[in-house]
């Protein structure tokens, strides 16, 4: 065929195709205006799931009567006018396709009165042709009427799912909605029947009530909230504990600048911030909202706006990660917190229901095989923890200098000065440590203490292993001991790599690498870091030059370190059926309440509970 212009219906369907996948879309387009027009109050209405009727009205500003039928004209907004415009946007929708291409593939009816506007007009669009507008009766604000989605392309009518999966696509899609704006009330209607009402949210504890209605109250009542900001981004919102965790990633929202975003930067940095404390193949839950200056970030990246482009990435990574790692970092016992261990089956607490499954509550520690190359250090480690001596061995330290080893040896063992000065805890039993104070073991497993409060149940494996684990790497912060390699391995790898390996040779460096190019897709490793001896340091280079060409940085390093570490402690950790004298357990103790993330295992299980003297009246039905 000859080149040819296109017709203005066809060019309409084709914008239809990249906008408007499903009703949820329509819904998506059509509520992201009304908040646009600062609506304080959003209606939806469905009728099978959206296939035959959606309709939106809302309490905005309104369009006047001279703009209501360019509303429906292509690439008309009133949200940009330039260039300068289009680099800040601020609102959800600017590029004015979203009512032309649903008019092209529906029937659609738009109604709005203006503030200044004696009554409201009508314009409504039938096969891609609009009709006058007309004098109507409707209040301050704005309906949208989409009547028979895709009834003129049958091709995609086909597509659509059954009324129960579309109708869910929009509630999960007004859920989302609702969670980027506490300040807008919401109504949802499906098929004559009031669905559910949401309240403006304008108060902390209305916010968090508007969370737990839309992500349940199990999250909502073990979140921390989070609120950090520098002169120029500010990050807010909520974070569920580490022991809260999800079989799937089903809870996990992101907002930019008001809009909800799926973007593989900020939640690789979420999930980097919980890789110390999430249990093995869980998935971690959270809502956080990332404000910074329009101009440092493209919204126009994706035809739907779900993905966006960040202008300084590595910025922005660091400080998600880096604020989510301080705030997971604080989840240590305090006085305030009833544990981590799920409480429901016991005090019939609702807000204790279904945390996590039962066989994660009954996780056991594998007695697998350690890597060869760590092999003597575990045994001396485990030796030394059977013993009850708890050392961590200088064979381990032996590149950190005789300064840390004795530190490592002070510090790592469950031998207090308190506990080796009084035999029978009687010292440790007058600390008023949040903990409370050893009186028994029980089979041992568990610690039993005593507070002034009620009683407290530590899992004594789960605790140390987090202890040794935190303590291994603050000693081993910033320590890179290089062991040079007889004869230098050859990497094969792309000119790309090769130069991202020469640009960043003094982070390979510090991180305890030495790279060389040799060729233009050569590289010669000659020193890796001592840590990593018999762990694929070759493959661990080539995962840091994916990073670097990708993101710009790379964790990959010290994630490897992290886990030997992890490994180690678990296997140093008190093992189960140890018996401990009061002096350790207190020790112990005391150990948690200055370590960070105690309140889980380095594979997230929880370690310790509290019961309150109320709780134990409640399951004993005293006072009834």
């Amino acid at each position: 065929m000859p080149i040819q212009l296109l017709s203005d219906a066809l060019i309409n369907q084709i914008a239809a195709g990249e906008v408007i996948e499903r009703p949820a879309s329509v819904v998506k387009e059509l509520v992201e205006n009304a908040m646009d027009a600062r609506a304080r109050h959003i209606e939806v209405e469905l009728e099978h799931g959206g296939c035959s009727l959606i309709r939106i009205r809302d309490d905005g500003m309104g369009i006047a009567p001279e703009e209501l039928a360019l509303a429906l004209a292509r690439h008309a907004t009133s949200k940009i006018a330039s260039l300068d415009d289009l680099e800040r946007v601020a609102t959800l929708g600017f590029r004015g396709e979203a009512l032309p291409s649903i008019a092209s593939v529906s029937r659609l009816s738009l109604v709005s009165r203006s503030s200044l506007a004696a009554h409201a007009w009508v314009v409504e669009a039938h096969d891609g042709a609009l009709a006058p507008p007309v004098p109507a009766s409707h209040p301050l604000g704005t309906s949208v009427e989409v009547r028979d989605l895709f009834f003129n392309v049958p091709a995609r009518r086909k597509f659509l799912r059954s009324e129960a999966t579309e109708y869910q696509h929009i509630v999960r899609m007004l859920e989302r909605l609702a969670l980027s704006r506490f300040d807008v009330a919401f109504t949802l209607v499906h098929n004559g029947k009031t669905v559910w009402s949401l309240a403006a949210a304008h108060t902390g504890p209305e916010r968090l009530a508007r969370v737990a209605k839309i992500c349940g109250e199990d999250f909502a009542g073990h979140v921390i909230e989070l609120k950090h900001e520098t002169e120029t981004l500010r990050l807010s919102g909520w974070l569920a504990l580490p022991t809260f965790s999800r079989s799937q990633a089903d809870l996990q929202f992101a907002f930019l600048n008001g809009r909800f975003v799926r973007d593989k930067l900020l939640a690789g940095a979420v999930r980097l911030a919980y890789k110390d404390v999430l249990f093995h193949g869980r998935f971690c839950a959270y809502l956080l909202y990332l404000q910074l200056d329009p101009t440092a970030v493209d919204v126009n990246a994706h035809p739907q706006k779900l993905e966006v482009r960040f202008r300084d990435s590595r910025r922005i990574h660091d400080f998600v990660f880096r604020t989510l790692e301080r705030v997971l970092a604080d989840t240590r016992p305090s006085a305030e917190s009833a544990g981590s261990a799920p409480l429901d089956w016991l005090t019939g607490s609702a807000r204790f229901d279904r945390v996590a499954a039962p066989s994660q509550a009954r996780f056991v520690l594998p007695e697998g095989r350690v890597p060869r190359a760590a092999e003597d250090v575990y045994r001396g480690l485990v030796t030394r923890a059977e013993l009850g001596v708890g050392e961590v061995p200088t064979d381990i330290l032996r590149h950190l200098g005789s300064e840390a080893a004795v530190d490592a040896h002070s510090c790592s063992g469950l031998q207090s000065a308190e506990g080796s000065a009084v035999g029978d805890g009687a010292q440790s039993a007058r600390s008023d440590g949040t903990l409370g104070y050893a009186i028994a073991q029980l089979h041992g497993v568990y610690i039993l203490a005593q507070t002034a409060e009620g009683m407290v149940l530590v899992d004594m494996h789960a605790a140390h292993e987090r202890v040794m684990y935190e303590r291994m790497k603050k000693l081993l912060a910033g320590q890179r001991a290089q062991q040079q390699l007889l004869i230098p391995e050859i990497l094969h790898v792309t000119p790309a790599q090769a130069e991202a390996a020469e640009a960043h040779a003094a982070e390979f460096a510090a991180l305890g690498f030495a790279v060389t190019r040799l060729a233009p897709d050569q590289l010669a490793l000659r020193a890796i870091p001592s840590l990593l001896a018999g762990r694929d340091p070759a493959g661990i280079v080539r995962d840091v030059l994916s990073d670097l060409l990708e993101q710009g940085h790379s964790r990959r390093v010290e994630e490897s370190i992290n886990h030997l570490l992890a490994t180690m402690s678990c296997h140093a950790a008190v093992r189960a059926r140890r018996t401990l004298s009061l002096p350790e357990m207190n020790a112990l103790l005391r150990e948690m309440e200055g370590t960070e993330r105690a309140d889980q295992c380095n594979h997230g299980r929880p370690t310790w509970v509290r019961l309150s003297l109320a709780d134990l009246d409640r399951l004993f039905l005293r006072g009834r």
